[in-house]
């Protein structure tokens, strides 16, 4: 319960705060590509549940609904602003979104895509499907797109047999830390 209060309170001065830069952000994206700003992907939270998770468009339209470490060329899908946005980790300040409304925790297992079976299949296995999903979490600032599934879900468990308000403020700052140095990120 606390944890939500958390969430839902930080959240809600964090959209405040971060008003004109989101504003600035997605003039950029509309002046540089066509499509909508903000991109709604179905995600898998909490008791496996799909919900639709905001981030802001970093890809051009026509790229398929799948994990970008399974697009043979990647590259060829991102846009200019999307890829300075995904290297600073800005396309994800619209979760605070997801956050305020409940969908998803600062801290907590990321969000699978409502198609990857085989890592909700095995969180679920290990009932990690038990927590709400977060914008960071302990699998992130260990490796982030360098782990396979198995690993990151050996720390989604790690995480959840842990879990505390410490270990969440750990995890916090080890991912500004992380974003800062830019380590982990792939595409």
């Amino acid at each position: 319960m606390i944890k939500r209060i958390f969430d839902f309170v930080v959240s809600f001065v964090l959209l405040f705060v971060i008003a004109l830069p989101v504003l600035l952000i997605a003039i950029a994206i509309k002046v540089n590509s066509k499509g909508p700003v903000i991109h709604w992907s179905q995600r898998v939270g909490r008791r496996n549940n799909v919900f639709s998770m905001p981030k802001f468009r970093s890809m051009k339209t026509d790229t398929p609904q799948v994990a970008t470490h399974l697009l043979s060329t990647s590259q060829n899908y991102v846009t200019s602003v999307g890829a300075f946005l995904r290297k600073s980790s800005l396309d994800e300040l619209p979760q605070l979104w997801s956050v305020l409304v409940g969908d998803m925790s600062f801290v907590g297992p990321r969000p699978a895509l409502f198609n990857q079976d085989d890592l909700i299949a095995l969180r679920t296995e290990n009932g990690v499907d038990a927590l709400r999903p977060g914008i960071t979490g302990w699998a992130q600032v260990n490796g982030r797109d360098e782990l396979s599934i198995p690993v990151k879900v050996q720390f989604d468990k790690e995480y959840l047999e842990n879990r505390s308000f410490w270990f969440d403020l750990k995890i916090m700052v080890l991912t500004v830390l992380k974003v800062f140095m830019r380590e982990g990120i792939h595409h």
